[in-house]
This record gives structure tokens, sequence and C-alpha cells, in this order.
């Protein structure tokens, strides 16, 4: 082994170990890192145009481009946060008071319920109506606890939340202020060629920014008009429901469905049918379509991902990642497919060099 070789094999292992410990550094703040580097992409145009207005003064148009961030998505998520942990924390007292009566929903579904229902759930044991009761009270109970032990926790961890969020707009500013710069520095970086590098960073931006807007835009309007149909009908924690719905509206096909369908079976066995026919109704054909005709037109059609990859990537995502992984999910998807693209296409092209070369 040459001289030149073993120089350039230290340099490799040497910017590998560097770059592994980096992340290993910044890897406590992952989050917040991960959220600029979202919302920098989002906001990248905006900044642009600014920008140019502004005669090419990067910082003050960075300035405001983050300051219009804060006032778009960050001081909403701060307020409805905050009404979020009020609401349930009322929903704790009222469960833990009997004012909410579990119990007595539980025994007027069990009385609505036909005796051949009853012999299939004595076969499948739950037919026992005191032990069900029990084990559904204990879990309501536990639930509205777990909500108030989140939100005590949120309080408890407020600095922390707040050296997080901190970093988060400090590096914003940075990326939104240098962010075409830094691309141009790892587009050159790259060892892959000008055509494979483009495609790359142009499915990784568009993934990025179809994701986010579509996934949020879908999760709002579902939560919001499930929480208008929850106000309307008078159902107590119509915010906290809707923010529920809103965030498993990032499921695709089943999102908010596992809200407000319980909550339409409770009316029709509580006699409220047409209250509970009327929810059922509103929620297969008005929330139901929000999700049917928005997601592919803001998601799939812009990652061009078929329906099922967009659910399999958001759902394993969220399971491994939590919040994050529904934007990390369908974006690693989304590369997967690409790279997997340019590997068929250069080996077609391969084969039809092979065919027109002359033996």
């Amino acid at each position: 082994m040459n001289y030149p070789e073993i120089r350039h094999k230290t340099f490799l292992f040497l910017l590998v170990a560097f770059t592994i410990a980096f992340i290993v550094v910044i890897l406590p703040f992952y989050g917040a890192v991960f959220w600029a580097i979202v919302l920098a992409i989002l906001f990248a145009p905006f900044y642009r145009r600014l920008s140019a207005k502004m005669n090419k003064r990067p910082n003050l148009a960075a300035a405001a481009t983050l300051l219009i961030c804060i006032l778009l998505v960050v001081l909403p998520l701060v307020l409805i946060s905050l009404s979020l942990i009020r609401e349930a924390s009322v929903l704790y007292v009222n469960i833990r008071s009997g004012q909410l009566d579990i119990v007595g929903f539980i025994q007027r579904a069990f009385a609505a319920l036909p005796e051949s229902v009853v012999n299939i759930l004595d076969r499948f044991g739950v037919g026992n109506l005191s032990a069900l009761q029990e084990k559904l009270t204990t879990a309501a109970v536990q639930g509205s606890e777990f909500i108030t032990r989140q939100a005590i926790n949120i309080g408890q961890n407020t600095f922390n939340f707040m050296v997080s969020f901190a970093i988060m707009l400090y590096v914003l500013f940075f990326l939104l202020r240098d962010g075409d710069r830094l691309v141009v520095q790892i587009k050159q970086a790259t060892p892959l060629n000008h055509d494979h590098k483009r495609a790359l960073f142009n499915n990784l931006t568009t993934a990025i920014r179809a994701t986010v807007k579509g996934n949020i835009i879908v999760a709002s309007v579902q939560g919001a008009l499930g929480g208008i149909a929850f106000w309307f009908l008078g159902v107590q924690g119509a915010l906290l429901w809707a923010v529920l719905m809103a965030f498993l509206s990032l499921l695709p096909a089943v999102g908010a469905a596992l809200i407000w369908l319980p909550v339409a079976l409770y009316f029709i066995l509580t006699g409220s049918i047409w209250e509970g026919a009327g929810l059922i109704i509103y929620g297969v054909v008005v929330i139901g379509l929000v999700d049917n005709i928005l997601r592919p037109m803001l998601v799939g059609k812009d990652t061009q991902l078929p329906d099922y990859i967009i659910l399999i990537s958001t759902v394993g995502g969220m399971a491994l990642l939590g919040l994050n992984g529904f934007v990390i999910g369908p974006v690693i998807a989304a590369m997967c497919i690409t790279l997997w693209e340019m590997f068929s296409a250069g080996n077609q092209k391969h084969e039809a060099d092979k065919q027109h070369r002359p033996e």
C-alpha cells in the first residue's frame, strides 16, 4: 500500500469518525435541528422573494422570515397546547368526580345490545359486565391521568423545552440566511454525478414540503371539522377531541374515525339516535372526504408515492421516531424509491449500451 493510498484512507476514516461524533453531540437536540431544517425548506422560497425585495440584505430578510414563521406556525401551536392542557385537566377532574359517567354509559350500552350479541361477547370472554366496566373505567382513568401527567411534565420540563425552542430558532435563522450556500457545498461534497445529485435533492425537498404541508393541512382541516361537529353536539372537551383527531389524521385512511366513530356510537347507545347517525354521516361524507381528496392531491401527487406506501411509511416512522416520524417516514420512502428508479434506469442504459456495442 503506497503512501497516497494510506493518506486517503486515513482521511476517510477521520471524516467518518468525526461525522459520527458530531451526530452524537447534537443528538440530544435532534428534534430542534430537524424541525429547523424542515421549516427552512418550507420557508426558503418566501425568504428568497423577501431577500430580493430587500435589495439582497440576507440578515434582515432572514429575521423577517423567522418572525413570520413564529407568527404563522409557532404561536398558534403554543396557544392550542395551552388550551389543550386546560381541557385535558378538566376532563380528568370530571372523570374522577363521576360527572362524566363512563360506568353508566357501559351499562346502557350492554342493555341496548341484542341477546345474540351478548352471547357472542360471552364466548370471547368480554360478556361479564362488571369485569368489563372495571377494565374500561380503569383504562379511561389511566388515560386521563396520562394526559394530565404529560401536561405536568411539560410544565416541569419548561427549561428543556425553551432551550430546544431557542436552538431551533437560532439554527433556523442561519439555515434561512445561508441555506443556498450550504446546499451547494453539500452537492459538491456528494460523490454522485450531476443528474443523480439534482434528482436526489429535488426529490428530498419536494417530499419534505409535500409531506409537511399536505399532512398538516389535512390534519388541521379534519380536526377542525370534527371539533366543530363535537361543539355543535355539545360534546365535552371539543378542543381536546379536535386536537386528537388532527393528530390521528396523520395516519391515512383510519385517522380521525378512531375518535368520532366511538362518540357517534355513544350517542346511539344512549338514545340520541339522530345525533349519532348524523355524526356518522358527517364523519364519512365530510371528514372522510377531506382525507380521500386532499391527501392524494397534496402528498401523494407531489411525492409520487402510492397511498399504501404513504400509510406504511407514516405509521412506521411514527412508531420508531414519534411525532417526527410522520415527516421522516415518507421522506425515507420517497428517497428509497428515487434511488431504486435511478438504479433501474442505470441498468437499462447499461444493457442498451451493451446491445449496441459492436462485437
